[in-house]
């Protein structure tokens, strides 16, 4: 056998090797890249078709994030209170009255504008 003939096979066993080692350093083997291949392809598929409807509906998409914002705004404030302990006290139901000093002035009927136009009120009737 010359030197050229002993170059391949060399180099299929140094790939073997290599193979084997790397086999073994990698847990899981060749179906754990399988299925990272297999998500990143869908991935990849995915972002193509939203890349394609943010194109053609920008307005959904927009509506649709403002929605999402919306609904997480809410939903960190509902948490917020559900957090903080109620306020303990108590209450007193105060009445409104009119106050009745000097500081409130009255109008008497008579003071009193009417709101109705003169036009109106003054108008004959006919009987």
């Amino acid at each position: 056998m010359s030197r050229l003939d002993m170059i391949p096979d060399r180099a299929l066993q140094l790939a073997s090797s290599v193979g084997d080692s790397l086999r073994h350093a990698v847990p899981g083997g060749a179906g754990r890249w399988l299925d990272a291949g297999a998500k990143l392809g869908a991935i990849k598929g995915g972002a193509r078709v939203a890349g394609f409807f943010v194109r053609r509906h920008p307005a959904l998409v927009a509506a649709t994030a403002a929605g999402a914002g919306l609904l997480w705004y809410a939903a960190r404030r509902k948490a917020k209170q559900a957090e903080s302990p109620p306020i303990d006290g108590s209450a007193k139901r105060v009445e409104a009255r009119r106050s009745n000093g000097s500081t409130a002035r009255k109008r008497s009927s008579t003071a009193r504008k009417s709101t109705r136009s003169r036009s109106t009120a003054s108008t004959p009737t006919a009987d």
